[in-house]
């Protein structure tokens, strides 16, 4: 994807995230092209429906998830979460831009699913791999570590009304 069509999708799916986590999110984008990577928002706002299918094809443990936030109207998109693929790699992001990015993210009060399904040992090496600034570790990823959602709350806590400060 050229640099101008990166920074347009970018745009467009930041506005469709709750204020608090696209503001965190945009510091996240910030820090990274610093570091002389291009991350593009694949996924913000999903729909209901979108969601059903992630779950009935395996690529969501949830049927309602941070990607479904709605406005107290039920309509407006304020997702909590997106999807932000290495623009250069986008069908397979490199381990270097995975620790950054969870690094990133964790610096901003965010999550990413980069120790999903791993046993604490892993996890505890992605923790000193990001600690010591080694974005070469050697180290197993989760199984969603480009998903970015808000540290601290969960699906359920999203759906009954609860926000990101």
């Amino acid at each position: 994807m050229t640099e101008a069509d990166r920074n347009k999708r970018n745009t467009t799916k930041l506005a469709e995230l709750y204020p608090t986590f696209k503001a965190r999110l945009m510091r996240v984008i910030q820090k990274l092209e610093a570091s002389g990577l291009r991350p593009r928002i694949q996924d913000a706002w999903r729909s209901p429906q979108d969601q059903l299918n992630a779950f009935n094809t395996g690529h969501s443990k949830l049927k309602f998830g941070f990607h479904n936030v709605t406005g107290a109207d039920g309509v407006s998109k304020e997702s909590l979460a997106v999807d932000m693929l290495d623009d250069d790699h986008p069908l397979n992001s490199a381990l270097p831009y995975l620790l950054q990015l969870a690094a990133a993210a964790e610096a901003n009060g965010l999550a990413t699913g980069i120790r999903w399904g791993l046993p604490v040992d892993m996890r505890t090496a992605i923790d000193n791999a990001i600690a010591a600034k080694n974005w070469t570790a050697p180290v197993k990823i989760g199984w969603d570590p480009t998903h970015v959602e808000p540290a601290g709350m969960t699906a359920a806590q999203a759906k009954t009304g609860a926000r990101p400060a």
